[in-house]
């Protein structure tokens, strides 16, 4: 079994890597590098045909995507600590926790990203797509309604879900440091989400390598 992975700060491959040091799992990583276009390349498109980031490939040679999809693959083997819940219930409430971050929060921050950044107009343009720009500044509304919302929706609880650490926080948590990396921050009166965020931040499992990203300059060039 092997991972087809990139470095911080890309939030679903880092989905993956948080899941493993919660687990306590170790599994290869195969650098993909997003920023060199590797995943686009014909042998990657093999193995996934949307060039997205993550892949488990198994001993097999079958693969799966999407970053949900595999860590609940490895919970089935894996099955403590549990993350994704401990009854019916608990899961069912991770689970619409995961949705609602990615559709609410994740999905306009990802059009700010797509829509308005600069760093990834020249990509864009190489694949012959335009760069919609009054799209990706509106969404900076959107996103920061969502992260009001979820302000309010988590008052009272340790977590996203409850009062554990599951896979929803590391849905937000990815969203949430990926944003900081490239100049989408929270707002300033999400003091709920703010301590939320400080102590998922503080987990041993939460380590985010930075090394090879230029977040000043990503930050700069978004103008805010």
């Amino acid at each position: 079994m092997k991972l087809y992975d990139d470095r911080d700060p890309a939030p679903n491959p880092r989905r993956v890597r948080i899941f493993l040091r919660e687990k306590g799992l170790e599994i290869p990583l195969v650098n993909v590098p997003l920023a060199e276009g590797r995943h686009k390349a014909p042998e990657f498109l093999a193995k996934n045909s949307l060039g997205q980031l993550p892949v488990l490939e198994l001993d097999d040679g079958t693969t799966l995507s999407e970053s949900v999809s595999i860590c609940r693959y490895l919970e089935a083997l894996h099955p403590e600590p549990p993350l994704f819940g401990r009854d019916p219930a608990e899961s069912a409430r991770i689970d619409m926790w995961i949705r609602r971050v990615e559709f609410r929060v994740m999905q306009p921050a990802g059009m700010i990203w797509v829509h308005l950044h600069p760093f990834t107009a020249a990509y864009a343009a190489s694949q012959g797509r335009a760069q919609f720009k009054d799209f990706g500044e509106s969404n900076w509304k959107v996103f920061a309604g969502a992260c009001r919302w979820l302000d309010r929706e988590i008052a009272g609880h340790e977590f996203v879900a409850g009062d554990r650490y599951s896979m929803a926080d590391i849905v937000l948590q990815t969203t949430v440091d990926f944003g900081a990396a490239i100049g989408i921050d929270l707002p300033a009166d999400c003091a709920k989400l703010a301590g939320w965020y400080e102590r998922v931040r503080a987990r041993p499992s939460a380590a985010l390598d930075l090394s090879r990203f230029p977040v000043e300059q990503a930050r700069k060039a978004l103008g805010r």
